[in-house]
């Protein structure tokens, strides 16, 4: 297989293998309900990308949300759309910026939502680690997008792969709250059967949706359903984890 390099002629790569590049218990869990012919072609794309255009997030934050939670720790899933497109924000978690970036509009009125229903201090940082690592699956639907062109990875193969984690997810005994906020997200209700499962569904944090989130109440709802089932509630305020 070659070796190409992704914006830095120094370092070398193999070829892209989606699956290869999951955590192994995530690499389990989804091949069940992968066409491994089609995440081939996936990969084949997302390497010329990688190869020939600036693409966000970076190759090794690719599957970040996978590697802070395992499939067993997943308490709640939250499901965006595509990656930031502008340099330095994207880095594999959805709705997340890295720490000292601007926090980008949407994320300020989830943070504005989040300390109106559990009273928790406004975050200085828009990074959502920090829910990640509580059992938060921060997944976007499409995993990669060009610099400065959003949606541009969009119906690539990108969807049928996340969708497969949202299946795989679906399959898991253990409670998962699933976070759908906006029309395209919602539609993703469907694939979740299991009656262990709990949906919550609200309009898109975009300021350009005054009405359709704030109010919604999303996070003390979750907590609800969590301790319904005898879980720990998500520690929301990232001011103190």
């Amino acid at each position: 297989m070659r070796e190409l390099s992704y914006g830095c002629p120094s370092v070398l790569r193999m070829a892209l293998d989606l699956i290869s590049l999951l955590p192994e218990p995530w690499q389990a869990a989804l091949t069940p309900f992968l066409d491994r012919e089609r995440v081939a072609a996936l990969g084949e794309f997302v390497e010329r990308e990688y190869a020939d255009q600036t693409v966000y997030p970076p190759v090794d934050d690719l599957f970040a949300a996978y590697r802070l939670c395992a499939p067993e720790q997943v308490r709640v899933l939250l499901l965006g759309q595509d990656p930031y497109h502008g340099p330095g924000q994207a880095h594999g978690l959805c709705f997340s910026v890295r720490a000292g970036t601007r926090v980008p509009p949407s994320l300020r009125n989830v943070f504005k939502e989040m300390a109106a229903d559990v009273g928790s201090a406004m975050p200085t940082s828009g990074e959502l680690t920090g829910w990640g690592e509580q059992g938060v699956l921060l997944l976007n639907a499409v995993l990669t997008v060009r610099g400065g062109k959003p949606g541009s990875h969009a119906n690539k193969g990108w969807e049928e792969f996340t969708d497969a984690t949202i299946r795989a997810v679906n399959a898991f005994d253990h409670r998962v709250v699933y976070l759908l906020w906006g029309s395209y997200a919602r539609k993703k209700a469907a694939l979740v059967t299991n009656p262990n499962h709990v949906v919550l569904e609200a309009g898109h944090p975009s300021p350009m949706n005054p009405k359709g989130f704030l109010g919604t109440r999303p996070f003390s709802a979750t907590n609800k359903a969590l301790t319904d089932a005898g879980l720990p509630e998500i520690q929301w305020d990232l001011t103190t984890v």
